[in-house]
């Protein structure tokens, strides 16, 4: 499983993120701070989508 990016932490490499908890996707730049999930408020993200196989 890929590292677990935090809210509040500084990402160091642009590019899509996905909520570990709803799949919801942010695009952040690198040096943008990590927010809760706009849509679930999930503190958790990954470069790869974990839904992505969901079902």
């Amino acid at each position: 499983m890929e590292n677990v990016i935090k809210t509040g932490e500084t990402v160091s490499e642009g590019g899509v993120y996905y909520c570990t908890n709803c799949g919801q996707q942010i695009e952040l730049k690198a040096g943008d701070t990590v927010p809760p999930c706009p849509k679930c408020t999930n503190n958790g993200f990954t470069k790869t989508d974990q839904h992505e196989n969901r079902f």
